[in-house]
This record gives structure tokens, C-alpha cells and sequence, in this order.
């Protein structure tokens, strides 16, 4: 009998610690969805704003901020090859004189890095000191961690999250690559 006690206890001590990591991730979830970030507050003005593509709402945000005066300049980051700035305005309402005066495409980036990469290239090229980040609340936390990372201290981002509602399973998947990339890019890791 005391043998096969031995042989258990690793298979329990597993168990327990697998119940464990599981209730911290759920815990964390909780958290992470119960502190997702708001849109930025009326009024607060920066010197550009950034789009980062992938859902509804973000792209007629960023519009919405040109248009109140609220930034000078807009960089919608991961722009589809197909994608041309008729298409924008036609299928996104993108009015074209802002096409024309005050928004770049990037065409560059392909993921959450990517759009960092390619928003740190364009704050350099205009030397901004401040930048508004707009993307869906549930991204916003990954999203604004990557962009200030590459950044630094010197450039002031402040997060602007378009509500996405509650969809569970894009929420537990953003949330999993948040607790992953967060601690390497606090330990320098980009």
C-alpha cells in the first residue's frame, strides 16, 4: 500500500498544481476583463493618433479624432495590400480631404509587433511627443505595452479603447498573449 500512495503523489501533486495555475489564469481573466481600458477621456488632445486595424469601430475613431481637432495627424497601421484610400472611403467613410491633408497608411505590419514597428518609424519620422492609441479595448492592454516599450519614457501614449463587447474566446486568447509578451517586454525581451 505505501508504494502505491508513492507513485500517486507525484500524479496528485501535478493535479493540484495544474488546478492552481488554472484557477490563476481564471482569476487574471477576471482582472483582465474587469480593468479593460475605456476610451480616452473627451477632450484629451495629443499631437497624432494611431489605428491599429483588425476590427469595427477603430478606423472611424480615428477619423472621429482628426475631425474634432483632438490630433493633428493619423497612422492606420496594418493596412491589407488591396486596401487603397478609395476603398476607404468608400466601404470605411473616410472623408477623402483628410485622406489627402492628414492620414498615412501602413502597409507594413501584420501583427501586434509589427504595428509597433511600424508606429515607432512614424513617431520618429515626425519626432510626435504624443500619440493617442486606438484599437479594441480587449487589445489596448498588449497593444499599449508593445507601442511604449518601443517608444520609451520620452513619448507620451495614451490608450483609447473602442468597445468590441464581450466576445469570449478572442478575449481569453488576447488575454493568454498578454500575460506571455508583458513580463519579456518588462525584462527588455522585444
Amino acid at each position: 500500500m505505501p508504494r502505491r500512495k508513492r507513485r500517486a503523489a507525484p500524479f496528485a501533486t501535478l493535479l493540484r498544481l495544474a488546478a492552481l495555475a488554472m484557477l490563476a489564469w481564471l482569476g487574471g481573466f477576471v482582472a483582465f476583463i474587469a480593468t479593460l481600458p475605456a476610451p480616452a477621456l473627451p477632450g484629451t488632445r495629443t499631437d497624432a493618433a494611431i489605428v491599429l486595424t483588425g476590427g469595427p469601430g477603430r478606423v472611424a475613431r480615428g477619423v472621429q479624432v482628426l475631425e474634432d481637432g483632438l490630433a493633428k495627424r493619423l497612422l492606420i497601421s496594418g493596412v491589407g495590400d488591396r486596401v487603397t484610400r478609395p476603398v476607404l472611403t468608400e466601404k470605411a467613410g473616410v472623408p477623402p480631404r483628410l485622406l489627402a491633408c492628414c492620414i498615412d497608411l501602413g502597409f507594413v505590419a501584420d501583427d501586434t509587433r509589427g504595428n509597433a514597428d511600424e508606429a515607432e518609424a512614424w513617431v520618429i519620422r515626425h519626432r510626435w511627443r504624443s500619440v493617442r492609441l486606438i484599437t479594441a479595448a480587449y487589445h489596448l492592454p498588449r497593444a499599449n505595452a508593445e507601442l511604449a516599450a518601443k517608444l520609451g519614457p520620452d513619448v507620451r501614449v495614451v490608450p483609447d479603447g473602442v468597445p468590441a463587447g464581450l466576445p469570449l474566446l478572442p478575449l481569453a486568447r488576447e488575454y493568454s498573449k498578454f500575460i506571455v509578451r508583458w513580463p519579456m517586454l518588462q525584462m527588455g525581451l522585444r
